[in-house]
């Protein structure tokens, strides 16, 4: 099968389409092929060597953690899935393995994908809807009524987190900059801030949650919005300054998602009642992941980038 590699860390010219064996499956896996992979910025900060001090990567090494495809084998012990199944889903993001042709997966990691979208509005899901499912509702337990702040509301993660937090009856003022304002509007944000005109510290206060997609500098600006007590859920490692929120009396969260096929099947749910859409930047073919990672990179990207699997399989 045809599949992106990096066989050293570096620049997005490190990524070459490989040919390598298909892989086989255990009992509780399934074998999926794949029409559509997602692209999150784990996956360049993976292939740069942001995170090689502290997870042990075996190079040559597949990137790609969500996917949408269709169940070629299964295993002996797998009774949910039969082959010809259309399904969607993840692997953990240090596994990697969607920029492939095929995919060997848990069962238990995957969902039959919704009937009403492509393969390539399905990949565009799992990773970042769960992200947010789990800052919203694990972490910060949000509920009607309350008032939540999201930041890079227009990115993969916020999308989904503005239309999350509005089907739980919150309150959302969402961040964004100036061409992605009607965007996050459309999604159901009550309150949009264009950051480039706006000091968002300025004119925000006593929210009950903080979604922060970005860390730095405005870490420190965001808890000052929150209310005492308040929670601020960040998906940037190391997390929050735990010095600094004591001392502002607000409690942190750092969110770590992982493949959830009963979750996935919920927002297969909701995806398929038209109550939650996902929103697609840009498709790039598989050959093509170098030009996806410069995009995704660029930190412009609005909603997910998806590979498309356009090489017949071998």
């Amino acid at each position: 099968m045809k599949a992106i590699r990096f066989h050293q860390y570096g620049g997005p010219e490190q990524l070459v389409l490989d040919d390598v064996a298909t892989p086989g499956i255990r009992a509780n896996e399934v074998l999926v092929r794949i029409h559509a992979a997602s692209v999150n910025p784990a996956d360049f900060k993976f292939r740069a060597g942001w995170f090689r001090d502290f997870v042990n990567l075996a190079l040559p090494f597949i990137p790609g953690a969500d996917f949408s495809g269709t169940v070629e084998k299964v295993g002996s012990q797998v009774d949910d899935f039969k082959p010809g199944d259309d399904v969607f889903g993840m692997r953990d993001v240090q596994a990697g393995g969607s920029y492939a042709q095929y995919i060997a997966v848990s069962s238990d990691a995957i969902a039959l994908k919704p009937k009403h979208l492509s393969h390539a509005q399905a990949a565009a899901v799992p990773l970042a809807a769960l992200t947010a499912w789990s800052a919203l509702f694990d972490h910060a337990q949000l509920k009607q009524g309350q008032r939540i702040l999201i930041h890079a509301a227009s990115g993969g993660v916020g999308t989904y987190a503005v239309q999350l937090a509005k089907l739980a009856g919150a309150e959302v003022i969402a961040t964004t900059s100036t061409p992605n304002v009607d965007l996050v509007r459309s999604l159901g944000a009550d309150q949009v801030i264009d950051y480039r005109l706006v000091d968002f510290a300025s004119v925000v206060r006593d929210v009950d949650v903080v979604l922060d997609a970005l860390g730095g500098e405005g870490q420190a600006k965001s808890m000052s919005t929150l209310r005492q007590n308040g929670l601020i859920v960040t998906l940037q490692p190391p997390g929050v300054d735990a010095a600094l929120a004591q001392q502002m009396q607000v409690r942190t969260a750092l969110v770590a998602v992982c493949a959830n096929g009963t979750r996935t099947a919920e927002l297969a749910a909701l995806l398929d009642k038209g109550t939650l859409k996902p929103v697609i930047d840009q498709q790039f073919p598989l050959a093509d992941a170098a030009q996806a990672h410069v995009r995704s990179e660029s930190g412009r990207t609005r909603g997910k980038i998806v590979l498309t699997m356009d090489q017949e399989p071998e």
